[in-house]
């Protein structure tokens, strides 16, 4: 049975008229409440409309559809408000709300009516674009530099010409995974964990699956990487396709389910695909192995600390370290509830670390379209504003994209934090 109040499975899940009544009553409490207002545009176009009746907002079901659109449009599924809300079903509260599930039920009826954001659907093939792409690199990355090509990819696919993008790896991780030579030699005897690399790291930024390899070994757990996975599927839901995410969760829990089973714990080093894991493939799919998978998944500093507080680490740091550090904690990775396990692990190197709680504002792909752009750099200025006034020896950041745009706005380069330990070994690339 599901824990969350908008049940994908229910027979009802795609019921129009439900919908709407579901989200007259939950912004009724919003507008109640207001404690989420600081998040997301959502929430303050949601007030502003109301506010402009100027009834003192006793009933806000006079609000259109087309106003209704307009909030689910611009929610970009951070799930800080989930967290923040006194009215979610961990709260034991009578008006129990879930928000971000209300929102992506309300996109997905949108997307039935096929009235979703230009580009998204397109935006949402990861692994297409990533197979091609790599075997084209150079010529690809090339390409983002090309303003002519810009423009007429943001005409085709929707993707804002004027946004940063990561480039395309030459040698896909996994290519590198199965052609390297293994640090540890007794494998078996090691602790094992599945690696769940996400398309991120697959595709565009091996360099943090190398380095994930390479700290575990170094504290003597042995990376598997189970075949067949795809990619995590949060796109698809930003597209609203509920069909096609299920598609790439059942995928993702095949590959997965029989390393946990014997034994393997699941490590992610992308937040939002370790948050879709844990928390919206057990509810899309609501099977035994789904929901076995994910007790078993951990974003990777979340793993290592855990291993710490059983068995220490190795702090015997011989490579390159840095006396600070300003941190990015991500949307993703603050709703994982983790605590800021990442800030956590960079200190061992004896590096003080400031943690910025600021949204980036890319949420997948929602920031990257072409019809976002502008909401979204005022909605990440505060981040980038730090970032740019941190006087730190070193930028670090979990989410790939929320570091390309760091890259974008500040000139600065991100690194993982698995990547801040692996230099603080002294590993190389390979």
């Amino acid at each position: 049975m599901t824990s969350h109040l908008y049940d994908p499975l229910d027979a009802s899940y795609l019921d129009g008229g439900g919908a709407r009544a579901e989200r007259d009553r939950t912004f009724q409490i919003c507008s109640d409440c207001r404690i989420c207002v600081k998040f997301c545009p959502s929430f303050k176009d949601l007030f502003k409309m109301i506010d402009e009746r100027d009834d003192g907002a006793h009933d806000v079901t006079f609000l259109s559809d087309e106003q209704h659109k307009v909030v689910v449009d611009e929610c970009y599924q951070c799930k800080l408000c989930f967290i923040a809300c006194p009215y979610t079903p961990e709260q034991g509260q009578e008006w129990v709300i879930d928000f971000p599930r209300l929102m992506l039920r309300s996109l997905a009826i949108q997307a039935e009516k096929r009235d979703v954001q230009k580009g998204a659907r397109l935006l949402a093939r990861t692994d297409l674009q990533g197979k091609v792409a790599t075997k084209l690199a150079p010529l690809v990355n090339r390409t983002n530099d090309v303003r002519p090509l810009r423009f007429l990819m943001e005409k085709a696919t929707g993707i804002s010409r004027v946004r940063l993008l990561p480039e395309y790896a030459r040698e896909r991780f996994s290519k590198w995974f199965a052609r390297r030579t293994p640090a540890l030699r007794d494998h078996a005897a090691a602790t094992r964990v599945a690696l769940f690399t996400t398309c991120l790291v697959e595709y565009q930024d091996p360099e943090i699956g190398k380095a994930t390899v390479g700290v575990c070994e170094r504290n003597g757990i042995s990376c598997d990487l189970p075949a067949d996975q795809v990619c995590c599927g949060m796109p698809w839901l930003d597209a609203g396709d509920v069909d096609k995410f299920r598609e790439h969760a059942e995928r993702n829990v095949a590959a997965l389910v029989d390393a946990v089973k014997a034994g393997c714990d699941v490590i992610v080093p992308q937040p939002t695909c370790a948050y879709v894991m844990k928390n919206e493939v057990p509810d899309f799919l609501g099977t035994d192995d789904a929901r076995l998978v994910a007790k078993h998944t951990f974003d990777v500093a979340e793993y290592l600390m855990a291993r710490h507080r059983e068995q220490p680490l190795d702090t015997n740091f011989t490579g390159p370290t840095h006396e600070t550090i300003t941190w990015h904690a991500a949307c993703h990775y603050r709703a994982q509830q983790i605590g800021p396990k990442s800030r956590d692990l960079m200190a061992l190197t004896g590096a003080k670390v400031t943690m910025v709680e600021r949204c980036s504002a890319i949420d997948g792909t929602w920031g990257l379209r072409a019809e976002n752009v502008e909401m979204a750099r005022r909605i990440a200025k505060p981040l980038m504003e730090a970032v740019s006034k941190a006087d730190t020896d070193l930028v670090a950041g979990d989410c790939h994209l929320a570091n390309t745009a760091i890259r974008e706005a500040t000139g600065k380069v991100p690194s993982h934090p698995i990547q801040v330990l692996a230099a603080a070994y002294g590993l190389g690339e390979d």
